[in-house]
């Protein structure tokens, strides 16, 4: 096992950059500049007016949502003190806030995801928000932010692992199960904990952070946040009716939510559901987003019967072809799911071996170490070496010497179980993960290995060729957390002991010193 080093549980921001080139997104300059004036007693509407002029493109975006439609002032505002002093500290916070994230967020298309659709969601979630609470009387300055930043760590999470992030998204597509629980799949963990641990790392309140942890799960938050955490939840579902795959399907699930949540009328839902559309063109507006063709959903079901109409299509051939339809898209997304995994298994393949490769052995320690740290369990990394085997190349040629690697790789990979990991490290040098494996596991399993490959005749043509392997091992123990380079450092010092001390030898790394099997 390795040295010593402090055990503290990996939250789930964590776990996605651990080991990683990448740091948490910081909360901006002028956001922090805010949030620690309202924090003061003495504080003046003029101080925070100050702040945000300092900012003219800021400035002018909340001059411009405090005279929207979502406020309906009597009187036109005509300056920041003004509007500070009518919308009120915390909601001016909250709209700042909300500008500058947005323009921290944001970014090209990229690899099917899009972060002005992101954000163009998101901003008719915030909008929902506010109507809900405006309907049934609910009073807050954090319903804006809140309903805004729900889904924040989504954007998150897929810039520390895009990868996993676009398989969530496949599977989603071709499952239709909720993301949160594809999420779990994939990563152990959701995005609302990672935008509530994000929004807690840059000092929010909790009456934020705390809705958005539960916003999929309204029955468990905590005592004081239920209320908003049920306009947060019931938010994302009205922000589905324009933004999601079955519109009808969503709209009756916004009614059945509002009715069952909130007590609200069809009648009275119905136009919410269509005021959500016609408020949020306006504030997309005011954070430079395209609206797009976004409509009150009762327009967008009378240009759809005006069409039948005009096309004089019977019930029956309508029902038909919607069922043809469903079909071809659930094949297209089924097709679309098996290409990209496809694509992903060669970008993580080594060409000759059919191995996992360096870079999906880098990935796949971070995983499972960090899992390891997060369940309180062992992880053993086996590294071997294939002893002499420049000399097998300079002899017989690189032909035989793929031939030796191959051969070797498929033997040793019939020994090991399918939670295992074994890539090719890089030339004639190999690797296997152990999740779940003690030190004493891992060197019954290298021995074995060893064994193996010493008992294999490998023939090539006329010549019958015969190799060893020199291996190391080293164990993260939960009890003693170390770092990836340190664990792979350790088994790669023991595989050279093992070379040193004269080869086709297993040798075992316990912390401070090398034993030799």
């Amino acid at each position: 096992m390795l040295p010593p080093h402090t055990f503290r549980r990996v939250s789930a921001l964590e776990y996605l950059i651990k080991d990683q080139d990448l740091k948490l997104p910081s909360a901006p300059a002028i956001a922090v500049r805010i949030l620690e004036l309202v924090k003061r007693d003495d504080l003046t509407f003029g101080e925070l007016g100050s702040i945000i002029q300092a900012d003219p493109a800021l400035a002018g975006r909340i001059m411009k949502l405090a005279n929207s439609g979502l406020y309906s002032l009597p009187r036109k505002v005509t300056s920041i003190d003004k509007a500070v002093s009518i919308l009120g500290l915390n909601a001016l916070k909250n709209l700042a806030l909300s500008f500058v994230l947005n323009k921290q967020f944001q970014g090209p298309k990229r690899e099917r995801f899009d972060y002005d659709w992101f954000w163009r969601r998101s901003i008719t979630a915030a909008v929902a928000g506010e109507l809900i609470a405006a309907a049934i009387g609910y009073r807050s300055d954090e319903t804006f932010i809140a309903t805004l930043l729900q889904d924040i760590g989504i954007p998150v999470m897929f810039s520390c692992r895009p990868d996993d992030y676009l398989s969530v998204l496949d599977e989603k597509a071709v499952t239709g199960l909720p993301v949160t629980i594809v999420e779990k799949q994939v990563f152990g963990f959701e995005h609302q904990e990672v935008g509530a641990e994000l929004l807690k790392s840059w000092q929010l309140p909790e009456s934020i952070y705390l809705p958005i942890r539960y916003h999929h799960e309204p029955s468990l938050a905590p005592k004081g946040t239920e209320m908003l955490c049920k306009i947060v939840n019931a938010s994302d579902r009205l922000a589905a009716v324009y933004y999601g795959s079955g519109s009808a399907k969503n709209v009756q699930g916004a009614k059945e939510l509002l009715s069952q949540t909130f007590r609200m009328n069809p009648a009275k839902s119905a136009a919410l559901i269509d005021e959500v559309a016609e408020k949020s063109v306006e504030v997309l507006c005011q954070f430079d987003l395209e609206p797009g063709r976004l409509k009150p959903f009762s327009q967008i079901l009378q240009e759809a019967n005006d069409e039948l109409s005009r096309l004089n299509l019977s019930y029956e051939m309508l029902v038909i072809e919607n069922r043809e339809a469903k079909h071809r898209a659930e094949r297209l997304a089924l097709e679309l799911k098996r290409a990209n995994e496809k694509l992903r298994h060669y970008a993580f393949r080594d060409s000759l071996t059919g191995l996992f490769n360096y870079r999906y052995f880098q990935e796949a320690m971070i995983r499972e170490l960090a899992r390891a740290e997060r369940y309180k369990h062992s992880v053993s990394l086996v590294m071997f070496d294939i002893d002499r085997f420049k000399h097998i190349n300079d002899t017989y040629g690189h032909q035989v010497g793929d031939v030796v690697l191959k051969t070797v790789s498929q033997y040793v990979g019939r020994q090991i179980r399918s939670s295992d990991i074994f890539a090719r490290y890089g030339g004639e040098e190999f690797a296997i993960i152990l999740p779940e494996t003690s030190a004493s596991g891992a060197e019954v399993k290298a021995e074995r290995c060893r064994e193996l490959v010493e008992g294999l005749q490998i023939k090539v043509g006329n010549h019958t060729i015969r190799v060893t392997i020199s291996i190391g091992v080293a164990t993260y123990e939960p009890e003693h957390p170390t770092q990836r380079t340190q664990l792979i450092d350790a088994a790669d010092r023991a595989m050279y002991r093992s070379k040193s001390d004269g080869r086709n030898r297993v040798t075992v790394f316990t912390g401070h010193d090398f034993v030799a099997v």
